[in-house]
């Protein structure tokens, strides 16, 4: 499985934006998708999941503010991203978890800048 991701840039704060993250190659059975990111000097932190069926789960940080989304048929994800911080700035990576062995990939990782 392959993750592109893309749709990162330099925005002011209160601005939005939205990423986007396709998978290929052997895409089928994957289950969970979702977005991280890391910060300089900090580690990576979960931003948001979904599951194939919809179900999602937030960092309390971006709650009220992003909003993951899933095409199934496309194999993308999406994270549309409002109300911007200064420190919403980050590298942001699209992971995939794959059943039935759990199989996690990753993005190369897409960054957002967002200036005070």
């Amino acid at each position: 499985v392959q993750l592109q991701a893309s749709g990162g840039g330099l925005v002011q704060a209160g601005g939005s934006l939205r990423l986007s993250c396709v998978a290929s190659g052997n895409s089928v059975s994957i289950s969970v998708m979702g977005w991280y990111r890391q910060a300089p000097g900090k580690q990576r932190e979960l931003v948001a999941t979904i599951a194939v069926g919809g179900s999602t789960n937030y960092a309390d940080s971006v709650k009220g503010r992003f909003t993951i989304s899933r095409d199934n048929a496309k194999n993308t994800v999406y994270l549309q991203m409002n109300s911007l911080k200064p420190e919403d700035t980050a590298v942001y990576y699209c992971n995939a978890v794959q059943t039935p062995r759990l199989k996690v990939y990753w993005g190369q990782g897409t960054q957002l800048t967002v200036s005070s």
